[in-house]
């Protein structure tokens, strides 16, 4: 649809092939409680190419500090219950009970991913996804110290690049992403790109 922008079908359930499916098309849930699921298909469709991450002057000097440190699938679920946590405007986020336990299940499966960003031994920031062979699908971050989910995105990056994962899926347009080098791209382009990176090929836990 072109209002609301991208929407494509409601109804359905979150199953784990159903989901596996649907990402491999380039298709995504997103919903509140109070919905019927609703699967989303936005034209056009952000995305950050690894090697196109712009890592700014003050970012740069917080990775090199080693203030945080970085952690890859040791709190998937920790990480998700953050991102799932009413921001700080007061707003609850999509990520619902059904939400959380369909992408843990996926986690299980070997096609979840966390980065996690700890400061002092503490959770502070982190994102999740999916990945599948060459496409990571981003899909929530959280931060809950300066930095701290920018630096989970610089070590995804740097994860995606080691594991010849071509792209990042961002969804959504924002400039927040954009300041990090995200860019738009159609989604005929991105549908030609899923066709050639997307496999439903489980990749283990990361370590």
């Amino acid at each position: 649809m072109r209002e609301p922008p991208g929407l494509l079908a409601a109804g359905g359930d979150l199953r784990p092939a159903r989901l596996l499916c649907a990402y491999e098309r380039g298709v995504f849930p997103w919903y509140s409680s109070q919905q019927p699921i609703l699967w989303w298909a936005p034209d056009p469709r952000m995305v950050l190419f690894p090697d196109e991450l712009n890592v700014s002057h003050s970012l740069r000097k917080t990775l090199r500090s080693g203030r945080y440190e970085c952690r890859l699938d040791t709190a998937f679920a920790a990480t998700i219950r953050a991102c799932a946590a009413p921001r700080r405007s007061g707003a609850d986020t999509w990520l619902n009970a059904d939400m959380i336990e369909s992408y843990e299940e996926l986690h299980r499966l070997g096609y979840g991913h966390s980065v996690e960003t700890y400061l002092s031994n503490e959770l502070v920031g982190g994102l999740y996804g999916l990945q599948l062979d060459k496409v990571f699908f981003g899909e929530s971050m959280f931060s809950r110290e300066r930095d701290a989910s920018k630096v989970a995105l610089a070590r995804l990056v740097e994860e995606c690049q080691t594991r010849g994962i071509h792209l990042i899926d961002c969804q959504i347009a924002s400039s927040h992403l954009a300041s990090l080098g995200a860019r738009e791209i159609s989604r005929n382009e991105f549908a030609a790109l899923l066709r050639r990176y997307a496999r439903r090929i489980p990749s283990g836990r990361w370590t």
